[in-house]
């Protein structure tokens, strides 16, 4: 690309991007950004390699040599721990031709060898060595020649992140609301949570965007998109969602959720409809008051870590005399293009749950949101139609937009802004509105723009 036609495409972006500006104070959104290769491109840049990305589970790399492979933006990486339990995210690619060196989604070794000319590196990334070194490379700077590393790895609750920019802050100062709700739902024993077995993975035909802003916070679409499930007995009161819905915008693109589950079913809703076997053995003592009442009266069921991380903790409809089964599952949007997403799905359970537990809530989770999920293959399909107008020449010519007006008050919108919230950020009620979804293209717009 010559520089001419690089500052074209750069002033067509930031044309876009001031577009986004000015309607996103209305809650309106250009259909562009949905599938634009343009934007793409620049989110993979401003988005992914500046910010703290989720990429994996403690749990699924438990001992040494360890790995699995995954992706931050369009770069895939290698999670490994080294000799020393050390967690490193590593560039899946050789230093001397960039062949990839892992295939395999997950393993175990202390070294990986490139499959081209043979370069071997250790699993913290150092070069280690290649044939013939003696003689074609005698004076070879090998602390030079590793692996390209991760500047910053961080865990928490279990989860593990990685940042690739240099100078970032620490991961639960760049989490701030998003690192609060990960406590309340993952630090409610001291043993935490671990995944059952390697997530799911399948392409859907989406933007990452629709997927993280759907599990943002979108409890407007439920009474719609999964009437199915409910006509089939599987769920059951979705009509009373748009009636009951809390919006936890927690700041900085990060949100939840859920429903005033304890305040309308008393004990049964609170803790998300956990049996008491299973709440009774939650210790509360690292949560603040806020967390406290909100995980027992209106406990998020969905939410989204910035910029692509979201979770769902829900139950099933029981039968007749039964407790329902919770589940939680993980899900992140990884983008492949501008118009289309691979997603990774994993189920979590509790460590101190007995097998028989951990086995009726993974089947449970498996059935509702995986590759099969009678809920996931209703949003999925319907995420399809986002990239197909931002593709739509009738659309652009007409600058159409996609409006995220829901529960503005300046439109006349019932939902409130709650003034006791102690929490971090804000939450709205009641009923339905896009409050997190304006809050996730706020972070989205200051990531594409700041420094660009």
């Amino acid at each position: 690309m010559t520089n001419r036609e690089n500052i074209v495409r750069n002033q067509g972006l930031d044309d876009l991007l001031g577009r986004v500006s000015v309607s996103l104070e209305d809650g309106l959104m250009p259909v562009e950004i949905f599938g634009d290769a343009e934007v793409f491109e620049a989110e993979m840049d401003r988005v992914f390699t500046r910010n703290w990305v989720f990429v994996g589970f403690e749990s699924e790399i438990p001992a040494s040599g360890d790995y699995v492979t995954r992706h931050v933006g369009k770069d895939s990486v290698i999670v490994a721990r080294d000799r020393d339990m050390k967690i490193n995210v590593l560039a899946n690619f050789c230093r001397h031709r960039g062949a990839q060196l892992c295939t395999n989604d997950r393993g175990n070794s202390l070294n990986f060898r490139c499959p081209y000319h043979g370069w071997v590196y250790r699993n913290n990334g150092d070069w280690r060595g290649a044939p013939d070194k003696s003689d074609a490379y005698p004076k070879l700077d090998t602390k030079a020649w590793g692996l390209l590393k991760a500047p910053h790895v961080e865990t928490l609750y279990g989860l593990i992140f990685t940042c690739l920019e240099q100078e970032a802050p620490p991961l639960l100062d760049a989490l701030g609301g998003g690192g609060w709700m990960l406590k309340a739902l993952m630090d409610l024993h001291p043993n935490g949570m671990s995944v059952m077995g390697p997530p799911d993975r399948y392409r859907v035909r989406a933007n990452w965007k629709t997927a993280s802003e759907n599990f943002a916070g979108d409890a407007y679409h439920i009474s719609v998109a999964h009437r199915s499930v409910e006509k089939i007995n599987l769920g059951q009161g979705f009509d009373a969602v748009n009636q009951f819905t809390i919006n936890y915008a927690l700041g900085d693109g990060h949100s939840c959720t859920g429903s005033a589950t304890g305040d309308l079913l008393g004990e049964v809703g609170e803790y998300w409809g956990y049996e008491y076997a299973i709440r009774n053995q939650f210790d509360l003592s690292r949560l603040d008051n806020a967390q406290k009442e909100m995980i027992r009266l209106r406990p998020p069921a969905v939410g989204n870590i910035f910029p692509n991380l979201s979770f769902i903790r829900f139950t099933n409809t029981p039968p007749a005399g039964k407790w329902p089964v919770v589940y939680t599952s993980w899900r992140q949007w990884q983008p492949i293009s501008a118009t289309e997403t691979e997603v990774l799905s994993w189920q979590l359970k509790w460590n101190f749950m007995t097998d028989e537990q951990a086995s009726e809530s993974y089947a449970t989770g498996q059935f509702g949101f995986s590759s099969a999920g009678v809920f996931e293959q209703d949003d999925t399909v319907l995420w399809e139609g986002a990239p197909h107008v931002a593709l739509s020449p009738w659309a652009r010519k007409e600058g159409a937009m996609f409006n995220m007006q829901l529960g503005m008050a300046s439109l006349g919108g019932i939902q409130q802004r709650d003034p006791d919230w102690a929490g971090p950020g804000n939450v709205y009620s009641p009923g339905p509105g896009e409050a997190p979804a304006r809050d996730f293209y706020l972070r989205w717009l200051h990531e594409m723009t700041r420094g660009s």
